[in-house]
């Protein structure tokens, strides 16, 4: 009967040991896996290709037009994230544009007229989709300011084009669609495209020769149609 007692309590004792280790384990295992909190804090550096509506006016010359350069410069933006879906995003680079004289001017020998720096920081509020997985596309729209300077007149071996040259700085809206691609939490690839709607206005002084082959004063004015778009593709990194 004492043997039969005792083998009874050592029965009792290991099934009470296994019991707690299991409802140990179960605790263990109901835990939350904590991941780690992304920063709101993202940038991307790009290569951006600016490419201008060739489009504009001068408004003493009746059929006038001009044409625009496009260019390739590297571009950095900086994001951050309000929510996982609504972001602001404030793009900097700066870019070089010659300007020529097309239609009339053209015809009146005035092919190059000036050349001009840009700087055109543009602020959009986007919203990112979230449910793709690594693909994550967004859409934007926001403001553009942008800055002309070291603006320059140009004429060609025959005194014939600009003697002054001066483009207001201007506001102009933007609209934008992209996606990043994510290879891990911080690195991924990024495809973006702009269309700024700018189109500032203009003043300068014709040299004496196009002035005279024109028939006209040499104070003009006009308007210059950039509405450029902006096409980007580099590397992201989400802190």
């Amino acid at each position: 009967m004492k043997k039969l007692i005792g083998s009874s309590i050592v029965a009792i004792a290991a099934a009470l040991s296994f019991s707690g280790s299991a409802s140990a384990a179960d605790v263990q295992s109901a835990k939350p896996v904590v991941q780690e909190a992304q920063s709101p804090w993202q940038i991307r550096v790009r290569a951006l290709g600016v490419v201008p509506r060739d489009k504009g006016h001068v408004n003493q010359i009746h059929g006038s037009d001009l044409d625009f350069s496009s260019t390739v410069i590297p571009e950095l933006d900086i994001t951050y994230y309000f929510t996982n879906n609504i972001a602001a995003e404030l793009i900097l680079g700066t870019t070089y544009s010659s300007i020529d004289g097309q239609g009339t001017l053209h015809a009146a020998g005035a092919g190059k007229l000036g050349k001009t720096w840009i700087l055109p920081p543009t602020l959009t509020l986007q919203y990112h989709f979230t449910n793709f997985g690594a693909f994550k596309p967004y859409i934007g729209g926001g403001v553009n300011y942008t800055i002309f300077y070291n603006e320059d007149a140009d004429h060609n071996s025959a005194g014939v084009g600009l003697k002054d040259l001066d483009i207001d700085n201007t506001w102009g809206g933007a609209l934008q669609v992209g996606f990043d691609y994510m290879l891990d939490q911080h690195w991924g690839f990024n495809f973006d495209v702009k269309k700024l709607y700018l189109r500032p206005d203009f003043d300068g002084k014709l040299n004496a020769a196009t002035a005279g082959a024109l028939k006209m004063d040499e104070h003009i004015s006009g308007k210059a149609k950039l509405d450029p778009w902006l096409i980007g593709a580099g590397v992201t990194y989400r802190f």
